[in-house]
């Protein structure tokens, strides 16, 4: 928490990557370590990092092994935009998951699920801004199924997260809202195939940093 009242709050909301899951395991990078964690110290007191990073969240759809809805990033976002409310800036950095093999979801609907979400960012009623927030589009980095038992979960993911770049672009394009496409900046850790290495975790927060600094500023 950060207690300086005019801090510019900025909602990361994502998957593990963001929760920051230490690549092969069920352990979690600490806040020295993490993007959300090395962002705050980068941007200091005058900004609030607020994460609601999640293991296995998808963008828009429910998924059967994990029953609840908790996943479905659709179901949980209008609670959690009204939880932190006021909000400056939602990092929005979904995808990965709805390349598993079982949901077997094009590229296209992949990003179709990423627009739902924007739409209802931008159309929230929010009780304390009358502004909705900015928005930071983030296209995650590739599946890499070269990585041993990666294909178990993830088979031809690596073709379609090729594709998201392109994709993601063309949303944010229709938004206008700025874009970072990390398939072209980080690569996955060659232990999972698609969770982050330390320092990958500095490089997503330094490009991240950049960007809050132009939207904000």
């Amino acid at each position: 928490m950060n207690t300086n009242k005019n801090a510019k709050r900025i909602l990361c909301f994502g998957d593990s990557n963001t929760w920051g899951v230490i690549p092969a395991s069920r352990r979690r990078y600490d806040t020295e370590t993490r993007w959300t964690g090395l962002l705050q110290k980068k941007l200091g007191t005058e900004y609030e990092i607020i994460e609601e990073g999640l293991n296995s969240r998808t963008t828009v759809i429910d998924d059967p092994k994990r029953p609840g809805k908790c996943k479905n990033g659709k179901t949980y976002l209008t609670p959690c935009l009204h939880t932190h409310d006021p909000i400056d800036l939602v990092i929005l950095f979904l995808g990965t998951n709805d390349l598993k093999e079982y949901f077997e979801r094009s590229a296209e609907q992949i990003a179709r699920g990423v627009e739902e979400l924007i739409h209802i960012i931008q159309n929230t009623k929010f009780r304390y801004v009358v502004q909705p927030p900015k928005i930071l589009l983030i296209c995650p980095t590739i599946v890499d199924e070269s990585v041993d038992k990666t294909k178990e979960k993830y088979f031809g993911a690596e073709k379609k997260s090729r594709q998201l770049g392109k994709l993601y672009q063309e949303i944010a394009n229709k938004y206008k809202i700025p874009y970072i496409d990390l398939s072209k900046e980080v690569q996955p850790s060659k232990k999972d195939g698609y969770h982050f290495e330390p320092e990958t975790h500095k490089k997503v927060a330094d490009l991240i940093a950049e960007a809050i600094k132009n939207i904000l500023n």
